[in-house]
């Protein structure tokens, strides 16, 4: 997969988007809109109003990438008819099933929450250190 694992936020457009805008017309509609930065490492997902077609603007470090599907059969999930949210966000994994033709994307949670390590803290997770450490096996407090 194009993308990296777990820890990447997946933001969608409130409602359909005209998909012959390249580049800067996506950037401008992530500036915009959803307001985010396209360069931030988030992916960014457009579907077209017939829901035939989808995109994902993403930043991989160098540039952006457009990633483009048009389905053969079926159309994609309508995620603005079934988000009452001001911002759709997704996981890699749903983005994953929605691109897959999924029809449960945007009714309920499919992957688990992000954890936020500010919570672990609180919670006294601990974790021991690593082998190759200097001190014997004492354990810290995971950030």
């Amino acid at each position: 997969m194009i993308w990296g694992g777990h820890a990447v936020r997946v933001f969608a457009s409130r409602e359909p988007v005209d998909l012959r805008k390249g580049f800067e017309g996506l950037s401008a509609l992530v500036r915009s809109s959803l307001g985010h930065d396209p360069t931030s490492g988030d992916l960014f997902l457009f579907v077209s109003r017939n829901r035939l077609r989808a995109k994902v603007l993403l930043w991989d470090g160098t540039g952006l990438c457009l990633l483009s599907k048009r389905l053969e059969s079926g159309r994609f999930v309508a995620l603005w008819e079934r988000s009452r949210a001001d911002a759709i966000e997704l996981s890699a994994a749903e983005l994953s099933l929605f691109l897959d033709g999924c029809e449960a994307i945007g009714r309920e949670r499919l992957s688990a929450r992000r954890v936020d390590p500010k919570r672990l803290l609180s919670s006294g997770f601990y974790v021991r250190k690593p082998p190759c450490s200097t001190s014997n096996e004492s354990k810290i407090r995971r950030s």
